[in-house]
């Protein structure tokens, strides 16, 4: 029974001591979150502000000017830029990433068996989810520690990359695949076509002109549409790592959080063994002392 209690003891132990890193982790992922959700709470209106003058500006040149970044064209070349962490320890974070990317995939399965599917990595914890299952794609690591420096500078160097190929026809479309952060406690996977920009109009009515904006154009407008679209697409490709930063934080808190938990849990139901165990040990030597002082009577 001794040795029960001992192992017992030992389990104890140990479920503290990983329930104090999993406290410390927990702290760690609260304070970096802080930091990421104000980044992301502050870049949204920004870029939604742009996304909403693009479809005025839109709306007024239809017919009149046009962009390279919104030619359609038959793909024989596609491109999917996949957002995750580089770290685990988030729960199901970069799997919902992953499982999200296949479904992209599956969808567009007709180009899969001709390799004409690249995957780009940000984040190593999708590669390592993806490298096994996405038979038929080109795995594509070059970047995968571009979230390490989240300065908009840096990231703009993969979303200029992706302008760069589409404008020279290597690829004929990309997906971005990252997580929206909704909340520490919530965060949704997305799939988004980047290139070529779809719907150039936006959601507005061509019959409807209550919405369209009598803006004056200087310099012209094929100008301001070239200068315009690629500002646009680099501030929201940049909101979509700030996204999955704020989401991979939040996760990885709220992860730490139940494991705080479960291990309090676990504690209980090991306390409760080890006194059942130590009340059986202590309970063996009374009888083991009460029947050596009735043998000595009978004596």
């Amino acid at each position: 029974m001794s040795g029960k209690l001992k192992e017992t003891r030992e389990r104890i132990s140990s479920v503290k001591s990983t329930q104090q890193i999993t406290k410390a982790m927990k702290m760690v992922s609260a304070a970096k979150l802080r930091k990421a959700q104000q980044a992301i709470t502050e870049m949204r209106p920004y870029a939604d502000r742009l996304n909403r003058m693009m479809v005025n500006i839109l709306s007024n040149v239809e017919g009149e000017a046009s962009v390279s970044f919104a030619d359609e064209r038959p793909v024989k070349k596609m491109g999917i830029v996949i957002v995750s962490s580089n770290r685990g320890l988030a729960g199901a974070f970069n799997s919902s990433i992953g499982k999200e990317t296949l479904k992209l995939i599956e969808k567009n399965k007709s180009y899969q068996n001709d390799g004409a599917i690249d995957l780009f990595f940000i984040g190593k914890k999708a590669y390592d989810f993806l490298k096994k299952r996405a038979a038929g794609c080109n795995l594509i690591t070059d970047y995968v520690n571009l979230s390490a420096d989240m300065s908009y500078d840096n990231i703009a160097t993969m979303s200029c990359k992706m302008m760069d190929d589409f404008t020279l026809g290597e690829y004929d479309r990309f997906y971005v695949v990252y997580s929206q952060f909704k909340n520490a406690a919530v965060q949704m996977p997305k799939s988004v076509q980047y290139l070529p920009v779809p719907k150039l109009q936006g959601t507005l009515d061509p019959n409807d002109t209550s919405h369209k904006a009598d803006y004056l154009f200087e310099p012209s407008k094929q100008r301001l549409l070239e200068e315009l679209i690629p500002s646009i697409l680099q501030t929201t490709f940049h909101k979509f790592i700030l996204d999955t930063n704020a989401g991979e934080h939040g996760a990885r808190m709220t992860a730490m959080d139940k494991a705080t938990e479960n291990a309090n849990d676990l504690l209980k139901e090991l306390k409760i063994s080890y006194n059942k165990a130590r009340q059986e040990s202590i309970t063996n030597e009374i009888l083991e002392i009460v029947g050596g002082a009735a043998a000595l009577e009978d004596g």
